[in-house]
């Protein structure tokens, strides 16, 4: 493997920490010569970590600019032995992976990373408007474009409001919420993550786990806002094409959500049969013997206690992965030790 001249942290920039990076190492198992796609940028943390393990090259995604830049910064640190870069940004959202690799003149992969937590980049960015513990513009907008939360907020209807609180945030008081955004919005329209955040933490109980009682709705208007489970849903049926024979596709979820649409969209790829009675014949075969895919988590994988008990993000995230079948089935599928 050609060592890099610098071996940045997978610590990443300003304490981004990316999260079961030994286990998504583990399931990728870089090789060198392999071609790798990190479909979410952010820090950097797991892009850096591949291309540390291996003399392979990785194409980066990310919808924020800013993201963008730090990659650009990062790829004239990773380069090969004739000095090209083995790093490659590539601007747009994960649900257009395909076009966007395609562009690139990249047909299949050999590994695909998805982690579909947001960036602690812009958590930590009050000017973004995620965060409901600084104050800042009710944005959170993932990329540039579109309709910020704060339209949302001042303009959909209160049933709408209520639906996206209850179904996206999983909150329990969401109509209540919504009923009081409606009230507010109409003397003095919601402009900031605090004006918000103070409302709902008017309104909803606090809960014992002593989990900030903004947390659910701000997780839900984020959601929405980013349409996050429909690029979701997009994003892992493109990254199952662009898999090579062999190639493996890890998914990092930090919400029941994510999670659901993850372990629904690798059954059907496994040709496991969802919602079907015990009592059917055809849960006798869970698994088509003609299926192009096999699981390499039979489970979700969870963190450690060490790392659950030293990055907060860790504590509710899921790892699931799939490999390709090689084109020789005699083979083992590489990464199938997880």
């Amino acid at each position: 493997m050609t060592t890099p001249p610098f071996s940045p942290s997978v610590q990443g920039h300003s304490g981004h920490v990316p999260v079961m990076l030994s286990e998504v190492l583990s399931a990728l198992a870089p090789a060198d010569g392999e071609t790798f796609l990190d479909c979410t940028f952010g820090g950097g943390g797991y892009t850096s970590a591949i291309l540390n393990s291996a003399d392979c090259s990785v194409y980066a995604i990310d919808r924020d600019p800013h993201a963008i830049d730090r990659g650009q910064a990062l790829a004239g640190h990773f380069l090969s032995a004739d000095g090209s870069p083995r790093l490659h940004m590539l601007h747009g959202c994960f649900g257009d992976m395909k076009n966007l690799a395609e562009a690139a003149g990249i047909y299949a992969f050999d590994g695909i990373v998805l982690d579909l937590g947001v960036s602690s980049f812009q958590l930590d960015e009050a000017e973004r408007g995620f965060s409901f513990k600084q104050d800042g513009p009710l944005d959170m907008r993932m990329g540039r474009d579109g309709q910020t939360a704060a339209d949302l907020i001042n303009t959909a209807p209160e049933t709408e409001l209520a639906d996206i609180f209850h179904y996206y945030g999983e909150e329990r008081h969401a109509r209540r919420v919504a009923r009081a955004i409606v009230a507010d919005r109409a003397a003095t329209p919601f402009t900031t993550t605090l004006q918000l955040a103070e409302l709902i933490r008017r309104i909803v109980p606090a809960d014992r786990s002593g989990i900030d009682t903004a947390t659910r709705s701000f997780q839900g208007l984020r959601i929405a806002v980013n349409d996050e489970l429909g690029e979701i849903e997009n994003g892992l049926t493109q990254a199952l094409d662009l898999l090579s024979p062999g190639g493996r596709l890890v998914v990092v979820s930090f919400h029941s959500l994510e999670d659901r649409i993850t372990k629904r969209v690798f059954g059907k790829a496994t040709g496991k049969t969802q919602n079907i009675s015990r009592y059917d014949p055809r849960a006798v075969t869970s698994r088509s013997a003609e299926s192009e895919f096999v699981t390499l988590t039979s489970k979700p994988l969870r963190p450690g206690a060490d790392e659950s008990d030293t990055n907060r993000r860790a504590r509710s995230a899921k790892l699931r992965a799939i490999v390709k079948r090689p084109l020789v089935s005699s083979s083992p599928a590489k990464g199938q030790t997880v």
